[in-house]
């Protein structure tokens, strides 16, 4: 996310982190360098001019320029104004008090509006909410067939009347939720290749026919300062409530997402991260900020390992580890939950300390795991749950039906054998401390 923004600035802040003391040539050189950084990744020039005078201005104040750790006082100054500059009162969806919520999908052809209309709709039923999804675009070849798919995955029903008038389905499909008790309708609207009056009219019909709540465009982040363009053009037309930027985990230079708040005065609300129908989460400036200077982002990684980890296996697990009888299903089970929080590079990138320059420097090979889990389910239950059983025929066997070399299972087992080793040198320090009164297990 953010790929070369985020490399410069967090170099920059080390450098600063670094000295002992600030002087107006130092910040000079740093306000330079954060403007080409910024510009660089398709910030929209106004914004950015604006944005560093203000972090120069209080650069230069008294407060850091007499702090014992004035370097540091820059990096809290920076992050501080990156914050504000995506931050806005109205970030949280708003929830109708009368139901049924309305929330008007719009944006152009391919910038995924169809797709996360289905992300935003699951997101909203893991909040115990009772989604349905319109289909009102009848123009685009097979909208409402991909409409349908896409409940179909996210387990959300689809309200659709053919190619009758967008206005007519918009109003259809409120009386269907309020009969069906569907507490929040997405409208997902006509798209074009490009704005013209004919779609901002249609769309404005549908905004007069029916209550809106929230009016929201879908946006490709990958597009930068166009993404902008588009935004503004929409929200002079529709007055906009909200954005939601896909493809932020894509090729992203991040100026849209610094931009949009500052040009539009609309907030966005959130991002699509990835191409399953999990991948999007609600927009935090803050903990955006912090992703980009390479501070980590731990709320984030915590709700992700809360919405992607089961609980009841977790303390299954638990429990195996503190009697030894954790096996290698268990271990083909915590690489599958592991897969579902999403690739382990955003991961550790949501940890503290863990910048984009170091994580260039470690090798990630998604195949390693696919081995993994080849060589595991090669294996019979017997020899899952007693991996001591295996012989050197049982070896070349799994090798040969997981597509693998002997080579590659010994590795796995000594992995495997390891591990347990190491858990038992731990519950044994564990136990000996509890004798001595030292130590308590915090469970």
């Amino acid at each position: 996310m953010f790929g070369n923004l985020a490399d410069r600035l967090q170099n920059l802040m080390s450098n600063l982190r670094g000295k002992g003391k600030l002087s107006e040539k130092d910040i000079e050189q740093a306000m330079r360098e954060i403007r080409l950084a910024l510009l660089e990744a398709d910030v929209n020039y106004k914004v950015v001019k604006g944005f560093v005078q203000k972090v120069k201005e209080r650069s230069l104040g008294v407060e850091v320029m007499e702090s014992l750790t004035p370097g540091q006082m820059v990096v809290k100054i920076v992050n501080e104004e990156l914050t504000s500059l995506m931050q806005d009162p109205n970030q949280k969806l708003k929830i109708s008090s009368k139901p049924p919520t309305v929330i008007m999908m719009c944006g152009l052809q391919g910038a995924g509006k169809t797709t996360h209309s289905g992300k935003l709709a699951l997101h909203l039923k893991k909040q115990n909410k009772r989604p349905l999804l319109v289909a009102a675009d009848i123009y685009r070849p097979a909208a409402i067939d991909q409409l349908q798919v896409v409940g179909n995955k996210v387990g959300v029903p689809v309200f659709e009347m053919g190619k009758v008038n967008p206005v007519e389905i918009a109003k259809k499909g409120i009386e269907f939720a309020l009969k069906n008790n569907n507490d929040i309708v997405l409208i997902d609207t006509a798209g074009r290749l490009h704005i013209d009056e004919e779609l901002m009219d249609e769309l404005k019909n549908i905004k007069k026919a029916v209550e809106v709540t929230e009016t929201f465009l879908v946006v490709d982040a990958m597009t930068g300062q166009d993404a902008v363009n588009v935004a503004s053009t929409f929200n002079e037309n529709l007055e906009l409530t909200g954005v939601i930027l896909s493809k932020l985990d894509g090729d992203s230079r991040g100026g849209a997402a610094l931009s949009i708040r500052s040009v539009t005065q609309k907030p966005i609300k959130f991002i699509g991260v990835g191409e399953k129908m999990e991948d999007l989460e609600a927009f935090h400036p803050d903990r955006i900020a912090s992703r980009i200077l390479g501070m980590g982002d731990v709320l984030s990684l915590i709700e992700r390992a809360e919405q992607s980890l089961d609980a009841k296996k977790a303390k299954e697990l638990e429990q195996k580890l503190r009697d030894q009888s954790f096996d290698l299903n268990d271990f083909l089970d915590q690489i599958g939950q592991v897969r579902n929080m999403g690739p382990l590079e955003d991961l550790l990138a949501m940890i503290p300390g863990v910048n984009s320059k170091a994580l260039k420097g470690m090798n990630f090979d998604p195949k390693s795991i696919d081995i993994t889990e080849a060589i595991i389910r090669s294996m019979t239950d017997e020899e899952k749950r007693k991996p001591d059983i295996i012989s050197s025929s049982r070896k070349q066997r799994i090798a040969n039906g997981s597509g693998t070399s002997v080579v590659e299972v010994n590795k796995l087992l000594k992995q495997f054998k390891d591990t347990k080793k190491l858990m038992k040198q731990m519950g044994n320090l564990d136990k000996n401390k509890m004798k001595k009164g030292k130590f308590r297990l915090p469970f």
